[in-house]
């Protein structure tokens, strides 16, 4: 069955690690003297690049590469921000942010990995093995039904984009295109599996997604890739030789015709000019405030545009119980809706008999407050309805909680109910030519992607060198 499975793919990020790996990690090192942890700056840098993720790791090495003087400041005590390779397990790199490339054609991000001599691996979205809700396999006239009412999903969709006038959530299109009301139960099960696909491919909620907007972004070209050894080598690389300040939280931004003043909870740091990567949930959170304000249309964007979650459950077992196919998808009940529908196999990249989970928008943010017990026991209620009883209990298990995280306060952004494409341009828009932005979601065409988020950062910097 051919599911979306594009973009972010993501953390969820875009997943943010549970709190606990938050602490437990060191800091990201790429040299001996890449990362420079120093506690203060008492000269004036020319840029100063607020986030160490692939949008300000772009922008820094397009204006260092061009002799400008430019310092990072990151909160965290890595690089990397939405990309996390997990290296808890000895041997098996694990991304816990961005997983892939997605569309290699053309796309910047596969010419750092070739440049970082990173292997990676194709992952086959056709590739899948799909369960209904009492654990058996889906048959081929299943499958066909299944993709007709998809296909009708889609254009209905599309239908309303064409015709309308107002903005309404996917849902309540959809819904009313299939005449809800009259589906039987099974009927409403397999309408509902198409519906959360949706919020796997943009994060948000499809009671919150725009049906006009959702999919405004570019059509991605090319396969699907990701790395057996981590996103990081590619944000390892871009950092190679930065002056990167780890710990440094921004709480205030100011600026006036003399220049750029950014104060964190240890320091202050001062500068021509600031290139701002913060997230869109920390934007939209006020955790960092700007001295003179934002323009209204930015201020807007801000409130408008949406966060969405996508978070990762990693699953280690003693062996391969399951079948050897790229991606598992599972059909629940409606009363589980949104609930550990798609798996992917992640035994072929590693080599470790290893699964991962993925939930997204409502239930994704929901199990944020769950142990990581509650959480595992919820992800083996699902394998062992699929699978039986008498399949073996993990030995280690990795989940991301990235709503949670402060530093992002959810995976990627999508397009909600009442927002604009043009929105994400006034979200890019420079302030004062001393404010400028960059960051995923503010990219109109890529937005959600890695290959955006660089994107954006360049974008940024050439404003400055330019």
């Amino acid at each position: 069955m051919t599911m979306h499975r594009r973009r972010f793919l993501r953390s969820a990020g875009l997943g943010v690690p549970g709190l606990a790996a938050l602490t437990s990690l060191s800091a990201c090192k790429v040299g001996p003297t890449d990362v420079n942890a120093a506690s203060a700056s008492s000269g004036r840098e020319q840029v100063i690049v607020v986030g160490a993720g692939i949008s300000g790791l772009a922008a820094a090495r397009h204006l260092a590469d061009r002799g400008q003087d430019v310092v990072v400041l990151e909160a965290r005590d890595r690089i990397g921000g939405r990309i996390w390779t997990s290296e808890e397990w000895a041997g098996v790199p694990l991304d816990l942010g961005a997983s892939w490339i997605h569309g290699i054609n053309d796309n910047p991000i596969a010419a750092l990995a070739a440049k970082a001599r990173a292997r990676t691996v194709v992952t086959d979205p056709d590739s899948s093995t799909d369960y209904l809700p009492d654990g058996s396999e889906v048959d081929g006239a299943q499958e066909k039904a299944m993709e007709r009412r998809q296909s009708k999903m889609e254009d209905a969709l599309a239908a309303y984009q064409d015709n309308a006038d107002e903005d309404a959530s996917v849902r309540s299109v959809v819904e009313r295109a299939l005449r809800w009301s009259a589906l039987s139960d099974d009927d409403k099960v397999l309408a509902s599996f198409g519906l959360n696909d949706y919020e796997h491919e943009y994060s948000g909620s499809v009671n919150q997604m725009s049906a006009l907007y959702f999919d405004s972004g570019a059509d991605i070209k090319g396969k699907d890739v990701l790395f057996p050894r981590g996103y990081r080598q590619i944000t390892d690389l871009l950092a190679r030789g930065l002056p990167i300040r780890t710990g440094q939280v921004v709480k205030h931004i100011d600026w006036n015709s003399r220049g750029v003043t950014v104060g964190t909870d240890k320091d202050s740091f001062h500068a021509d000019q600031v290139v701002v990567t913060l997230p869109l949930g920390v934007l939209q959170s006020g955790a960092v405030t700007f001295g003179p304000g934002l323009p209204a249309s930015k201020r807007t964007a801000i409130d408008k545009l949406g966060m969405g979650v996508l978070n990762k459950c990693y699953l280690r077992f003693p062996k391969v119980f399951w079948p050897d196919t790229d991606w598992m998808t599972y059909i629940p009940e409606l009363d589980k809706y949104g609930q550990w529908e798609q798996w992917i196999n992640i035994t072929r990249p590693t080599g470790q008999p290893v699964l991962l989970g993925f939930n997204a928008a409502d239930f994704g943010r929901t199990i944020e407050g769950w142990s990581d017990t509650q959480i595992v026991d919820s992800a083996m209620g699902t394998l062992r309805t699929i699978f039986g009883s008498d399949i073996p209990a993990p030995v280690g298990h990795q989940i991301t909680r990235w709503a949670s995280d402060p530093y992002t306060r959810g995976s990627y952004s999508y397009n909600k109910i009442g927002s604009t494409p043009a929105m994400r341009d006034h979200l890019a828009a420079a302030v004062g030519d001393r404010v400028h932005f960059a960051g995923e979601a503010t990219h109109r065409a890529s937005y959600q992607t890695v290959h955006g988020a660089y994107l954006s950062g360049i974008r940024a910097a050439k404003e400055i060198t330019d």
